[in-house]
């Protein structure tokens, strides 16, 4: 059965909860389990996830292998807290994702685990640039998203989220994001001229700081000569490039980090949500080598060691990247998927819909954000779950499980269509 909602009761979380609260808000149920592709509520109704935790569920819900990994674990009285002491999960951990990920992509870093969430890594990498290289600017760009944090939201552009804040985001300067200014602009070049001229007002900052593909500002794709740039202007400059991965990485754009196919070498990677495979709260800095200039404990926090996360992490290399499988199955799926979006942006009267992204990273532009609203609410009741992102809410993101069957994506992007079709 899938979605009715005349909904279960949600008056303990109105009562009780935050007004802070937003997925909630979206999607007005009580949910009480997750297998692969699919959610559960409390009255049976099922729903295809196309959001997945916001892209912290790559591989689904409640893998099989992944789960008597955890269970086996905890049955064991494995170490579940440790602070960053040495513990058998973590050497696992850090062995298997030296040989799975960085040796053959010709890769080396040391690993900095900063705490459970993504905005704990950016802080870190934020906080290491400036002791690197004695600057204090980090140079970011429109559109982008790296957390709530107060060090994060300096670099991140959305006004809503700085609004809160409660004083004014310090430390960062925003530059124009690839195709900022429509497609027959450069703003690399922008960047590079604003850098070499002593006059701009812009001091060279520690680092910049970008997605490749923006996920909470609109699904914005960078261009691989565009990326290539900016990683010339930072090596030009002695400027440190940090890409933040934390959304884009872990297998959605089809490789496991989003930047490959721009064949570029960030001096800092930052990872967090699917990186534990689980949904659980892990978060990992990687550094180059003679970037490691830390003091010891100059960078701490209590939950830097989520051991049950490094063992549900580690099940996850093992199981989805001793080859590259999944990688091209993200990629053909990709394709699939991007093939039906337009088909249904075209088959509307309404010619302001549009598709982007990459593998399956992707977005579907309505213009405003009040046909995206309609449409991500009746894709609710129809059965969907999928999210809104960009300036003004006018996208609708689609991140489904990296792992989804291709029966069940038919039938989220059939729900899609009849959505779109009723709703502009």
């Amino acid at each position: 059965m899938f979605a009715d909602n005349n909904s279960n009761s949600l008056s303990v979380f109105e009562n009780l909860e935050s007004n802070v609260r937003s997925y909630s808000r979206s999607f007005p149920t009580v949910f009480r389990r997750g297998v692969g592709a699919i959610l559960e509520d409390e009255k049976g109704c099922k729903y295809i996830d196309f959001l997945c935790g916001a892209g912290a569920l790559n591989y689904g819900h409640n893998d099989p292998e992944l789960i008597n990994a955890t269970v086996e674990y905890v049955k064991s009285n494995g170490t579940i807290h440790a602070l960053d002491m040495a513990t058998s999960a973590k050497r696992e951990f850090m062995e298997c994702f030296d040989a799975t990920i960085l040796r053959p992509r010709g890769l080396k870093y040391k690993f900095q685990f900063p705490g459970p969430t993504g905005a704990n890594a950016v802080e870190a990498a934020l906080k290491l640039a400036r002791k690197v290289t004695g600057r204090h600017s980090i140079i970011s760009f429109t559109n982008g998203f790296h957390g709530v944090s107060l060090g994060a939201l300096a670099v991140t552009g959305n006004r809503y989220y700085r609004g809160a804040a409660g004083l004014p985001p310090a430390g960062a300067v925003f530059m124009p994001y690839d195709g900022y200014f429509g497609p027959d602009r450069d703003t690399s070049e922008y960047l590079d001229e604003v850098l070499s001229d002593a006059s701009s007002g812009i001091d060279l900052p520690a680092a910049i700081i970008l997605e490749t593909v923006q996920g909470e500002g609109g699904i914005n794709v960078a261009s691989e000569k565009w990326l290539r740039s900016v990683e010339r202007i930072c090596r030009k400059n002695d400027i440190l490039l940090i890409v933040d991965d934390i959304q884009a990485g872990c297998g959605r754009t089809g490789s496991f980090f989003s930047f490959e196919f721009a064949g570029i070498s960030p001096d800092i990677i930052v990872l967090s949500k699917s990186l534990s495979g689980f949904g659980l709260p892990l978060s990992l800095l990687l550094l180059k080598p003679e970037l490691d200039v830390w003091q010891p404990a100059e960078h701490i926090g209590t939950f830097r060691g989520n051991n049950l996360a490094l063992v549900t992490a580690t099940g996850a290399l093992r199981k989805f990247w001793a080859n590259e499988n999944l990688s091209d199955d993200v990629m053909e799926k990709g394709s699939i998927m991007s093939e039906r979006l337009r088909q249904i942006a075209q088959s509307t009267q309404n010619h302001n819909l549009s598709v982007r992204g990459r593998g399956l990273m992707l977005a579907l532009d309505c213009a405003t954000g009040n046909v995206a609203e309609r449409i991500v609410r009746k894709a609710f009741d129809e059965g969907l779950v999928v999210e809104r992102c960009g300036a003004e809410d006018q996208v609708i993101k689609f991140l489904p499980p990296l792992t989804i069957d291709a029966q069940t994506l038919q039938r989220g992007l059939d729900i899609l269509d009849l959505s779109v079709h009723a709703s502009v």
